[in-house]
């Protein structure tokens, strides 16, 4: 059995220590379908004119939070590596959004919070094979739409950003890996982080594992703002209003 952390970290206000409670229990006390059950009645009010169980299924999945996934080699010697810019991105949110990434669950580095009142987790893998993605969709029942990977892309230029709503493994070892343990499902959104084809006649896979120069490291943290706001966008709004964001966004040096 995974060791599961639900412990969060309430914000200054009332409202706010509310909804973490509410978000913990019907995460991890009862099922989403038993805390629909008690608390339609007061929570939601079905329109007159659409059906129950349509009413229902919209409101079990805007219980639900987000699963933001970022993909890259656990240990030191990779840090700071192009290959690990999906850790980065996540490191990146939690920073921002002051969710606290100190636990290990599903033998992942793990945290539980709140980007506006949108309820997500962060997790990054922490074993090669990332079994532990699945497991945590699997435990928390997250649907499919609602779990974004953010990984690093060979194929996109340098501090390029991609969001796309689905499709195939690219030739990334570890987004191959998730495909596998969703049982070959596609059907979830990715955000592809450029870093560009190695130069010359490079071994790709030393490639991945350089380190950043100090101009590129300048370029990447603005990609990284870039990717914060547009995943505030999909979780709190829709894809594509932040799909659009994505791709009207103009890289730094044309700035």
């Amino acid at each position: 059995m995974y060791n599961i952390s639900t412990a969060l970290f309430p914000r200054s206000t009332s409202a706010a220590i509310g909804r973490r409670r509410l978000f913990s229990e019907s995460l991890c006390s009862i099922s989403s379908s038993a805390w629909w059950n008690t608390n339609r009645r007061s929570g939601f009010r079905s329109p007159t004119l659409k059906p129950m169980a349509s009413i229902s299924t919209e409101a079990e999945e805007k219980q639900k939070p987000w699963l933001l996934v970022g993909l890259g080699n656990p240990g030191k010697r990779y840090s700071g590596t192009r290959h690990n810019v999906g850790f980065e991105l996540v490191d990146f949110i939690a920073e921002a959004e002051g969710i606290a990434m100190s636990s290990v669950s599903f033998k992942s580095a793990f945290g539980k919070g709140f980007i506006g009142d949108v309820p997500v987790m962060l997790a990054k893998p922490q074993t090669f094979m990332n079994a532990s993605v699945g497991a945590i969709v699997s435990y928390y029942k997250i649907p499919l739409k609602q779990v974004l990977v953010m990984f690093d892309d060979m194929d996109l230029p340098f501090a390029k950003l991609r969001l796309l709503p689905k499709g195939g493994h690219g030739g990334h070892n570890g987004m191959r890996s998730i495909i596998n343990h969703l049982k070959g499902s596609r059907d979830f959104p990715r955000l592809r982080i450029g870093i560009g084809r190695p130069p010359g006649k490079m071994d790709p896979a030393s490639f991945v594992l350089r380190p950043f120069n100090k101009e590129e490291r300048q370029e990447l943290d603005f990609t990284l703002q870039n990717g914060l706001e547009a995943i505030r966008i999909l979780v709190q709004d829709n894809f594509d209003k932040s799909a659009t964001f994505v791709n009207s966004t103009k890289p730094l040096q044309t700035l």
